[in-house]
């Protein structure tokens, strides 16, 4: 199994102990407990959008076991004109093996998120979500569907007690005309489900387990596909650090292990957040 470099490693481990010890050393008897871990999922999407004057940047890294091929992503979220709607995009970063692999950049997706529940601190939120998929991509190197998409997210969030949440998931893609590496073309359509539930040992230190599975659709010939389908169940753990400019770090790990369909096959993923204010906040 591949790990990351030490220095990686040591950085984890050195904010994820902050992140569990910091607020005891800090917060006085007078304040207030601290507020958990909430917008922070890695495979299974949360129903939690920025408040308002508050914007987050998210890395992403996941490396199979055995090989060279990775997978970088960037995020970045913003509160439009409050919670209720959110705007962002992600941005991937790929590399693949073999002849016409190579690193390169994948296909951008330009996101829009609308809370219809949540607001204020309820039990339950609802968060659907819209993507416009752009072929930014180099589908002929395996880093893109070759064709402009749309994808619908649903995550589902609930509060069960206090110190547990789970997430919910369900969701299609759906790419209009994808191109393989021999430039064939066909419409293609996937469709994701997800599940989590989150403990929190602490509001600033939390384990997760995970569940993704996905059914998706490859070009093998002029208006002809094949579907395949994947199954991963992901622990993982992630720590949160508050800094006294109002900045959020929260990083995160877990270990993807194949199951079913995906029997055999495992992942390390690392996750990193930056989540801060912006410009004058109002509450």
């Amino acid at each position: 199994m591949d790990h990351p470099a030490p220095t990686t490693v040591s950085v984890l481990v050195c904010l994820l102990l902050a992140g569990g010890v910091a607020p005891a050393r800090a917060q006085a008897p007078a304040e207030a407990p601290a507020a958990p871990i909430q917008d922070n999922s890695f495979l299974v999407e949360e129903a939690y959008n920025q408040e308002r004057g508050v914007v987050q940047h998210i890395s992403t890294f996941a490396r199979p076991r055995g090989g060279g091929a990775w997978s970088y992503s960037f995020t970045q979220e913003w509160p439009l004109l409050g919670q209720r709607h959110q705007i962002g995009f992600t941005l991937p970063v790929e590399s693949a093996e073999g002849a016409r692999g190579g690193t390169g950049v994948g296909d951008l997706a330009l996101n829009y998120r609308w809370q219809v529940l949540g607001i204020g601190g309820s039990r339950v939120a609802l968060a659907p979500r819209v993507s416009a998929l752009l072929p930014t991509g180099d589908e002929e190197r395996g880093r893109g569907a070759g064709g402009a998409g749309v994808q619908a997210n649903l995550p589902l969030s609930v509060v069960l007690a206090d110190r547990w949440v789970a997430h919910s998931n369900a969701g299609v893609t759906h790419t209009f005309s994808a191109r393989n590496a021999l430039g064939q073309e066909a419409g293609t359509t996937g469709y994701n489900l997800g599940q989590s539930l989150i403990w929190l040992a602490h509001p600033r230190l939390n384990l997760m387990l995970e569940a993704a599975w996905s059914r998706d659709d490859e070009v093998v010939g002029a208006d002809a596909t094949r579907h395949g389908t994947s199954f991963f169940l992901a622990p993982g753990i992630r720590g949160a650090v508050d800094l006294p400019s109002g900045l959020q770090v929260v990083p995160g790990v877990a270990v993807p292990i194949g199951v079913g369909p995906s029997d055999g096959e495992r992942a390390l993923f690392l996750y990193l957040s930056f989540e801060h204010p912006f410009g004058a906040r109002r509450d």
